[in-house]
């Protein structure tokens, strides 16, 4: 079992940055890759990012590469996601979770979910 529990989110400008963390419990956490998500209301939920188990391969949606970066610690069970750049097209709730296995953009992948933070970018 993986709980995940989100925090970073707020409100910024568009132009601004936040850092999205992801504190995962468990002992198993460094075994699992990694993604985050996002999804905005009568939207479903989709692939912003995703890293390996080891942190040596990562993965970006193409509207937000170049601006995002996925990130993580083991040593503190902890996944981040720094957004740079961020326009009000980002405004969503933004979610990690621990993938099972299958490719990281499907939502099938991940066997544990985190209960998202709210990012609004204001124009």
């Amino acid at each position: 079992q993986v709980q995940l529990v989100e925090s970073g989110g707020g409100l910024v400008q568009a132009g601004g940055s936040l850092r999205l963390s992801c504190s995962a419990s468990g002992r198993t956490f460094s075994s699992y890759a990694m993604g985050w998500f996002r999804q905005t209301p009568g939207k479903e939920r989709d692939f912003v990012a995703g890293i390996s188990w080891s942190g040596s391969n990562t993965y970006y949606a193409d509207s937000v590469k170049g601006r995002f970066t996925v990130s993580r610690d083991n040593a503190v069970n902890t996944v981040y996601l720094q957004m740079n750049s961020l326009k009000p097209e980002d405004t969503a709730v933004y979610y990690c979770a621990a993938r099972n296995s299958g490719t990281y953009a499907s939502t099938r992948s991940y066997a544990y979910w985190g209960q998202g933070t709210q990012v609004t970018v204001s124009s």
